[in-house]
């Protein structure tokens, strides 16, 4: 297969949807050699900041000199996203390359009795092999869903399980509560491991750090075995000091939006402390400065333009809302804010428009590029409790349009909630800002 095959392929296993458990992906491991058993690995699960986290670990550590296999899900604007080694993503023609082998792989085991693996499994079996066959120093591996019997877990060991909290999610998956889901989550925490948590519910806490005692492993809960201490919260970042297992740094500065970025650059720093402390995965004090210094992950409170100020943000569950609310009101000015909300309909929409929609002087609703969008206009009556000015623009482009419009240059206009609409926001405004560009650059000095 080339490169558009193996992506027509990969959208063709998007039919066998969400279908947890570990047998397909276990057997697709040992057909292929077990490249799981051959590399280190930060496991990483977590409802919100799973993404951050991984980006600034990926950073700490290619600063530190490690070379690092970093995958994500889902991407923003192509499929080689979810797989990247110090930062530049696999290229086409290996990703073709790796899925042709797999396909013969995948049609024995379906001819054999087994069930045909997901799309997510085939990708996170993908990845491993790849980051093996690259002999990546470690890999940051972030869970796709959930964590027990999410494909991701096919790994056997970690060097630290991280989970960086818990909150309510894919509750038709994980559970209705905090502690069903916790359980799910907890279940990347393997016997004797290191454990680092950014949770703060008490039901949640609960279950991980009894999780932690019946399989013999370390838990480090930041806030408690390390704290840390906000200086300041600006558009160019967050600055913070920090208390940890093996020093006090402080003036940490991380460039990636809003209060809740320090504690995931807290967990970070709490993640590497651990592998110091308990694996010797040796780490200098500056490279982690450097590190969260030069960490980036677009889609997350990412300004895209100035004058009207246009702010980007994936909050597509109530803790991702709750977190752009205070960031709103917190560190941004404006005269109106003007709100681009679409959202898929198996999340709490009503909750998440709860959150954002007083804010807003208007809104325009619009539906993402994904099937689970289903009765996306449906949203607009939730907004319509809160917001008198409300429209309702079926193709993105055309929403992000109208909101432009209707601007002022001290207006913000925020794009949020679902990331596959942000992501097809991003890419339409990064073209426009390339356009913007191209014609200041023909208009002739003046004389």
């Amino acid at each position: 297969m080339n490169y558009t095959e193996s992506l027509e392929f990969l959208k063709q296993l998007t039919k066998f949807g969400y279908n947890l458990g570990l047998e397909r992906i276990k057997e697709l491991m040992r057909r292929t050699g077990s490249p799981h058993r051959r590399r280190r690995y930060i496991h990483i699960g977590g409802t919100n900041g799973k993404g951050s986290v991984a980006a600034m670990l990926t950073s700490i550590y290619q600063q530190a000199g490690y070379r690092v296999g970093l995958f994500t899900s889902p991407h923003l604007h192509s499929y080689n996203e979810r797989m990247r080694i110090n930062g530049t993503a696999i290229a086409d023609e290996r990703l073709a390359e790796l899925l042709t082998g797999f396909k013969p792989i995948l049609e024995a085991m379906v001819a054999e009795g087994f069930e045909h693996p997901t799309e997510f499994e085939v990708s996170t079996a993908v990845a491993l092999k790849f980051f093996a066959e690259e002999e990546v120093d470690l890999v940051v591996l972030e869970v796709g869903l959930g964590g027990a019997i999410d494909s991701t877990n096919v790994i056997e060991s970690s060097l630290v399980s991280v989970i960086t909290n818990v909150g309510m999610d894919h509750m038709q998956y994980l559970g209705q509560t905090v502690g069903a889901i916790a359980r799910i989550k907890a279940g990347i925490i393997k016997a004797g491991g290191i454990v680092v948590t950014a949770a703060h519910r008490p039901a949640a806490l609960a279950v991980i750090s009894r999780t932690c005692r019946e399989k013999g492993a370390v838990l480090y809960q930041v806030g408690r075995d390390v704290t840390w201490q906000e200086q300041q919260v600006s558009l160019a970042g967050g600055e913070f000091d920090f208390r940890g297992l093996l020093g006090t740094y402080s003036g940490l500065k991380v460039p990636l939006l809003g209060r809740h970025q320090l504690e995931n650059a807290a967990t970070a720093v709490t993640t590497v402390e651990a592998a110091v402390r308990h694996h010797g995965l040796a780490v200098a004090p500056d490279a982690i400065r450097r590190g969260l210094a030069r960490a980036g992950w677009p889609g997350r409170l990412e300004i895209m333009h100035r004058e009207p100020l246009v702010v980007i943000d994936g909050a597509h569950n109530v803790d991702g809302a709750a977190s752009l609310r205070r960031a709103l009101e917190e560190i941004f000015t404006y005269r109106r804010l003007i709100l681009v909300l679409g959202m898929l309909a198996d999340k709490e929409r009503e909750k998440v428009v709860a959150e954002l929609a007083p804010l807003a002087a208007a809104a325009i609703v619009t539906r993402p590029n994904n099937p689970r969008a289903r009765d996306w206009q449906s949203l607009a009556a939730f907004v319509r409790r809160y917001v008198d000015q409300v429209s309702v623009v079926d193709a993105i482009p055309a929403a992000l349009q109208t909101a432009l419009a209707a601007a002022a240059p001290s207006d913000l206009v925020c794009v949020t909630g679902s990331l596959y609409m942000v992501a097809d926001a991003r890419e339409w405004l990064l073209k426009l800002k390339k356009e913007e560009f191209a014609r200041r650059q023909r208009i002739p000095d003046s004389i």
